[in-house]
């Protein structure tokens, strides 16, 4: 209630229906999906491990993404978390272990732009509400970039992979990571699918092993799944 005040007294509305209150009002965050569906990218890049996402980025979920990311307003890590958090357990279900949420990196100069780091924020809550499910769940930061890419915006499939090609690499002493740990590339949004896969190459080129990828949301060009037989998460 104290929060839902203090929203209402700063002017705050919903990001998806701009209603006064909270930044995600409890109509709109109720309407939000909440299982899993594996978003296979059209071409899909070789070797990328099975990711997930709990919906298409349009509608509500492009909305949250952006303002979170480029609006700086932060209350929204939360529901986007929990919605991370889903598609992580996606992969999950059934397995035993620890597990470890591996962020793609940003560049330095992209974080100072923004004055946020959004992915690292989304992580964390995802790791938090993955341990009330009972997974010994942390996060990674062991990834960096090794050189400047360009703008991503207006590329293709092959270009993209190009343009990211040896970009990443792991920090220090990534390879020795407990064997027993489940590793997860997170992201918020998958399009070609160029970036998660760099990432992957990285840690796979550090001799850790990656037990899939989980995003928020994944763009039309790839392929999600609507029918109930595809569900794969809680």
């Amino acid at each position: 209630m104290r929060d839902a005040l203090l929203d209402l007294l700063l002017g705050s509305r919903c990001a998806v229906c701009e209603r006064p209150g909270r930044v995600l009002c409890p109509g709109c965050r109720e309407a939000l999906p909440r299982e899993a569906v594996e978003a296979w990218p059209t071409p899909t890049p070789p070797g990328l491990a099975r990711p997930l996402a709990v919906g298409e980025y349009a509608d509500a979920l492009k909305l949250i993404v952006n303002a979170h990311k480029e609006q700086r307003r932060f209350a929204l890590a939360r529901p986007l978390g929990d919605l991370l958090a889903v598609a992580a357990l996606g992969h999950l279900a059934g397995t035993a272990g620890p597990a470890l949420l591996v962020p793609v990196p940003s560049r330095a100069s992209v974080v100072r732009a923004r004055g946020h780091d959004p992915l690292t924020r989304l992580a964390l809550r995802a790791a938090t509400r993955l341990r009330s499910h009972g997974v010994e769940a942390s996060v990674g930061r062991v990834l960096r970039t090794v050189r400047v890419t360009e703008d991503q915006a207006g590329l293709g499939a092959g270009a993209r992979a190009g343009n990211l090609a040896g970009s990443m690499a792991c920090r220090g002493r990534a390879g020795l990571l407990p064997p027993t740990s489940r590793v997860i590339v997170v992201d918020d949004v998958i399009t070609t699918g160029a970036t998660v896969r760099e990432a992957q190459r990285a840690l796979e080129a550090a001799g850790v092993g990656v037990f899939g990828v989980a995003v928020v949301a994944a763009t039309r060009r790839t392929r999600v799944p609507t029918g109930s037989n595809h569900r794969t998460g809680k």
